[in-house]
């Protein structure tokens, strides 16, 4: 049988965009640690529908803090940053249908360890749907189906491993059916089974996945570009408090050297 969005979200849904879906410009983002800290200048940054963006950074580049500004968790420092052609942060009950539209998956889960993972999946459909756990109990079993996690439905996540636990929490951020998915380093810690199950999981996301029903839009950072070869279309990299597009993944491999050795592992081939 074949899964199929259901009809309790097809109200809320947003299937079209007219504009970027994300649109920055001269934005400066803060520390999630000290929101007044600069740690990434000048933003320039246009998401279109459909695209899928790989973002690239060494440990303390900022990548987790410009997802989380994206995300609408923190205000720019400065600069225009619109979402959905909605004027970011968006806080005001209004507007909540937009910031719905988003999901974002943080590096450590973030979920509530006194919930099941059932609940913790289910919880969005409660908080903002309204749902009982009735209603909502075969539209979050179809996720558990969907992403193994069966066996894991009535434990709390402190029992799992921190791979199933990250599989948790991409089930919690798509039970909304978002058009738009930020994941923070989603193949950190993870071994190569886990790993290649996350990049078929985006592949599939990104073309269409059958919970879905639809395509939509990611934006992923990661420490390692290599394993996004031939699945992302856009890289861009964070570096020295700097963001900047680079490409496909031609326009990667013909990046400067030192970006080469840090987030590819290629050796440089300019000439000496």
């Amino acid at each position: 049988m074949t899964n199929t969005a259901s009809p309790i979200l097809a109200s809320d849904r947003h299937t079209s965009t007219a504009g970027p879906i994300i649109e920055m410009h001269e934005v400066d983002v803060g520390s999630m640690r000290d929101q007044t800290l600069l740690v990434v200048e000048k933003v320039n940054w246009t998401v279109a529908a459909r695209d899928f963006w790989v973002i690239g950074g060494l440990q303390g580049s900022g990548k987790s803090d410009l997802l989380s500004t994206t995300g609408g968790l923190m205000p720019p420092l400065g600069g225009k940053y619109h979402l959905f052609g909605e004027p970011m942060p968006i806080f005001d009950e209004p507007r909540l249908k937009t910031r719905l539209r988003m999901g974002l998956v943080f590096e450590t889960g973030q979920l509530f360890n006194h919930l099941t993972v059932r609940e913790n999946i289910g919880l969005p459909l409660r908080y903002h749907r309204n749902l009982s756990k009735a209603d909502s109990f075969s539209r979050v079993t179809e996720f558990l189906e969907a992403f193994e996690l069966e066996s894991f439905a009535d434990s709390t996540p402190g029992a799992m491993a921190r791979n199933w636990q990250k599989r948790v929490a991409v089930a919690r951020a798509l039970i909304l059916e978002p058009d738009l998915l930020l994941l923070d380093a989603p193949l950190a810690g993870l071994d190569l089974r886990h790993s290649n199950w996350w990049l078929n999981l985006l592949d599939e996301l990104w073309r269409g996945h059958k919970l879905l029903g639809r395509p939509i839009t990611l934006v992923v950072s990661a420490a390692d570009l290599r394993p996004w070869r031939g699945r992302a279309q856009q890289f861009a990299v964070l570096r020295e408090r700097r963001f900047a597009v680079l490409g496909n993944w031609a326009q990667v491999e013909a990046a400067s050297a030192d970006l080469a050795r840090e987030l590819v592992g290629i050796e440089s081939k300019v000439s000496s």
